[in-house]
C-alpha cells in the first residue's frame, strides 16, 4: 500500500484509452452568455452511446482571447474508431450549432495545436443557408453566419487530434459530505492545469465492462456500491466507506492525464474523511493504457 499525506493509496493502475478531441475557444459579450454557451456545448457525456463528451478546460479573461472578450477553452471528445471522423463531424455540428450558435453574441475559434483540421463551413457555416461568407478577422479566416440576432462567427478550420481519455481516480470516503468536498477539491484544482477536462466533474456512478444488460451499455459497478455491502458476497467496499466518487480525466496527451491524476491524489488526500485512494482497474478489459498510481506518485508527488 502506498501513501499520500498519510492516506493509503492502492498500488494499482487506471485503464485509459485513445480518443479524438477537438479543442476550441468560445467567446461572448457577457459572462452569463458565455457560461450558457460553454456549459450547453459540453454537457451530457454520451460516448457510451457512440456519441461524444465534452468539458470546460478553463475560463479566459478578455486579454487571453482572440477577440478581446470573455471566453472559455472547451473540449469535445469522440471514441477513436475507424469511422471517428463521421462521428466527430456530426457531434461537433450538434454541440456547436445547438449549444453555441443559438446563444447571442457567441464566437468560436480553434485552439487545437494540430495539422489535422475539419472545415467548419460544412457542418456549421451552412446554417447560413448559402448566405454565409468568409472573411479575415482577428488574423484568422472565419465564416460569418447571418442569424436573426445579428451574426455568428466561427473560425473556418477547427483542429482535432489524438488524446488520452478515461484517466481516473477513485475517492473512498466516510460520508457523502466528505465525498463531495474531496471531489470538488479535485475538480477545482484541475482547472489550473492546461489540456485536461473532467467530463463528469464528480462522477457518482462508476461502471464496469461486464453487464447483465449489454443492450443498454455499461451498468453500475456493483462491487463498489456501498449500499450493497452486506447484501452481496463479492462486495469490495472497505469497512467505514459510505461513498466512492470517481474523477474521470481526459487529456491532450498522457503526461497531462498523469499530472491531473497526481494532483487529484494530492488534494483529495488533504480532505478529512477520505479513507483511501485508488483507480479503476478492470484487469485490462477496458483501456489500452495502464497508468500506475505508483509511477505518478514517484514522478509528480
Amino acid at each position: 500500500m502506498l501513501e499520500v499525506n498519510g492516506v493509503p493509496v492502492e498500488d494499482t493502475y487506471c485503464e485509459a484509452f485513445d480518443g479524438i478531441y477537438s479543442r476550441f475557444i468560445v467567446t461572448a459579450k457577457h459572462r452569463w452568455l458565455l457560461e450558457k454557451a460553454a456549459i450547453s456545448a459540453t454537457a451530457l457525456p454520451s460516448t457510451v452511446f457512440g456519441e461524444s463528451e465534452g468539458g470546460i478546460e478553463k475560463w479566459l479573461s478578455p486579454d487571453e482571447t482572440p477577440d478581446g472578450r470573455v471566453g472559455a477553452i472547451c473540449q469535445v471528445w469522440v471514441q477513436k474508431t475507424k469511422k471517428f471522423m463521421d462521428v466527430l463531424m456530426r457531434e461537433m455540428s450538434k454541440r456547436l450549432r445547438q449549444g453555441i450558435l443559438v446563444v447571442p453574441t457567441t464566437r468560436v475559434f480553434n485552439a487545437t495545436e494540430s495539422e489535422t483540421k475539419f472545415d467548419a463551413e460544412i457542418n456549421v457555416g451552412r446554417c447560413g443557408d448559402g448566405y454565409e461568407w468568409e472573411e479575415e478577422r482577428w488574423g484568422r479566416k472565419v465564416i460569418v453566419v447571418p442569424i436573426m440576432f445579428g451574426e455568428f462567427v466561427i473560425e473556418r478550420y477547427i483542429g482535432y487530434a489524438n488524446g488520452i481519455a478515461g484517466g481516473n481516480i477513485w475517492l473512498f470516503c466516510d460520508s457523502e459530505n466528505s465525498a463531495l468536498e474531496a471531489g470538488e477539491a479535485c475538480v477545482e484544482a484541475l482547472k489550473k492545469l492546461d489540456g485536461v477536462i473532467t467530463s463528469f466533474d464528480i462522477c457518482s456512478a462508476g461502471s464496469k465492462p461486464e453487464t447483465k444488460f449489454p443492450e443498454i451499455g455499461p451498468t453500475t459497478n456493483h462491487y463498489f456500491c456501498p449500499t450493497l455491502k452486506g447484501k452481496i458476497p463479492d462486495s469490495k467496499v472497505p469497512d467505514g466507506v459510505k461513498s466512492i466518487p470517481e474523477i474521470v480525466i481526459n487529456g491532450i496527451n498522457l503526461e497531462a492525464v498523469e499530472k491531473a491524476m497526481a494532483l487529484c491524489l494530492k488534494v483529495a488526500s488533504k480532505v478529512d474523511g477520505v479513507l483511501k485512494l485508488s483507480a479503476g482497474n478492470y484487469e485490462g478489459k477496458l483501456g489500452q493504457h495502464k497508468i500506475y498510481l505508483r509511477d505518478i506518485i514517484s514522478k509528480y508527488l
